[in-house]
């Protein structure tokens, strides 16, 4: 089922809600960090998005970074389940976000400057990261930098 928060907001309305997410931490060549700039907020994030009806989370994963960015990745470790943080969006959404964030290389694909999903694409050097939109974003950071696999928080 395409869009699947749209069909369960269609039915809870801007009730709190457990929502979950999927995305990685991609790496270039040079060890630098992919984010992508979100038009909603113009803030930084991770690649990544809401897990489809009978989607795994790597595939989620993989879609939404190529629908983002436009590379093509491959998942190579899990990073670590992020559940404990909260979320009240402009349009007065609520929901709790449990993300599944995966290490991703690059294995295709042409790096996109601008889409639908993203208002700009680029690769940060890790002591060099912008804001981020998302503490969960900021955490799953940290992790990676960190040497931490498998983790949860």
């Amino acid at each position: 089922m395409p869009d699947y928060i749209k069909f369960i907001r269609s039915k809870v309305g801007h009730d709190e809600i457990i929502l979950n997410f999927a995305g990685g931490v991609v790496i270039n060549d040079r060890g630098q960090i992919l984010l992508h700039q979100r038009p909603d907020t113009n803030l930084w994030s991770l690649p990544g998005g809401a897990i489809e009806l009978g989607e795994s989370a790597q595939e989620a994963a993989i879609r939404e970074i190529k629908e983002e960015t436009g590379l093509e990745a491959k998942v190579d470790a899990l990073l670590g389940v992020y559940t404990k943080y909260f979320s009240h969006l402009a349009n007065n959404d609520k929901f709790q976000s449990i993300g599944i964030t995966f290490c991703c290389s690059i294995i295709g694909g042409e790096l996109i400057k601008k889409s639908t999903e993203s208002s700009d694409v680029r690769f940060f050097e890790p002591d060099s990261l912008p804001s981020l939109a998302f503490q969960q974003h900021q955490d799953a950071i940290s992790d990676y930098l960190a040497g931490k696999r498998g983790t949860y928080r």
